[in-house]
């Protein structure tokens, strides 16, 4: 009995010292590539940006280098253009992230709906604009929907006997907000729409037989449990929508004047239209600052919600 014993504790010795070997070799193996990959693809470029944005470098006068401590910095936000694009940026991401919000979880309810017909149809069609590249979509609504002399606004115009309107031209800012929201509603319509499909029928059902009508069901019970969907909906929008380029570069180029020129088109103009690496390099660094503040606001309010709900 002894000896069964010793061999079972000296078996069980040697698994429990071969396991954590084991495990943290595989660990390394499936870790590694993530880790080498991470640190190639955003650490080293960071490292890179901060160590331009200390530097006199401006591909012009290359003759002209050496350290620059924070004159870039004190420049770019001596800039009324980086302050307009700081303003701009703001104005993007609120406006398109509250519309997204709004109309997603809206089409969501509507095609959760057993009722609509072919609403497997409608649906596939709804998302089918997240599906489409920036530049693409900037592209349609340029040419196709929002050009002054052929654009299909532009017809609609005619028929209803009015004069075409110039969108990019004359609200260049409310242009762009559209042309986002309409891209991205369908992500944050197929977030929720999965989400919904979750919502238990005999809760909807209990509350029914309580009296309960249908907005009220919606807001007592079917919206807090979207809770945790909609704020990762909300943050992850807000993340894509601060670097948004693709959109302006191709309707109105940061135009008219700085009207829709936000950090990334900013920082673009800096680094590709005046050749100065540093001021672009001192710029990146505020949006990358800007971008970990709205990040870590909304992890604080998701991880605060999540605690009030358990």
């Amino acid at each position: 009995m002894n000896t069964v014993s010793k061999e079972a504790a000296t078996e069980g010795g040697v698994k429990r010292w071969f396991k954590p070997s084991s495990s943290g070799l595989t660990s390394f193996f499936l870790l590694g590539p993530a880790v080498v990959y991470l640190f190639v693809w955003m650490i080293i470029p960071l490292g890179m940006t901060i160590y331009y944005s200390f530097r006199k470098y401006n591909l012009i006068q290359p003759y002209i280098h050496g350290f620059a401590g924070f004159s870039n910095y004190a420049n770019v936000l001596a800039d009324p253009n980086f302050l307009a694009a700081f303003f701009n940026t703001l104005v993007l991401v609120i406006a398109s992230l509250i519309l997204t919000v709004v109309l997603g979880l809206f089409f969501a309810v509507l095609y959760n709906n057993e009722h609509v017909f072919g609403r497997n149809l409608i649906r596939t069609f709804a998302a089918s604009p997240f599906f489409i590249m920036p530049v693409v979509t900037g592209l349609i609504w340029k040419n196709l929907m929002m050009n002054p002399s052929f654009g299909l606004l532009s017809a609609l115009w005619r028929g209803m006997g009015l004069v075409p309107v110039d969108f990019l031209a004359k609200f260049p800012m409310s242009s762009i907000v559209g042309i986002v929201t309409w891209e991205w509603t369908p992500f944050a319509m197929l977030v929720l729409l999965a989400s919904l499909s979750g919502v238990p029928e005999d809760l909807k059902e209990a509350a029914s037989l309580d009296g309960a009508g249908a907005w009220k069901t919606f807001r007592h019970i079917v919206l807090p449990m979207l809770g945790k969907p909609l704020y990762a909906v909300v943050m992850l929008e807000s993340i894509f929508f601060l670097v948004i380029f693709g959109q302006i570069y191709v309707t109105t180029s940061g135009g008219p004047g700085t009207a829709t020129t936000n950090l990334p088109y900013y920082i673009y103009l800096q680094a590709f239209s005046s050749y100065d690496i540093g001021a672009a390099s001192a710029g990146a660094i505020f949006a990358v600052i800007l971008a970990n503040i709205v990040a870590i606001f909304l992890v604080r309010m998701i991880n605060a919600n999540i605690q009030e709900e358990a």
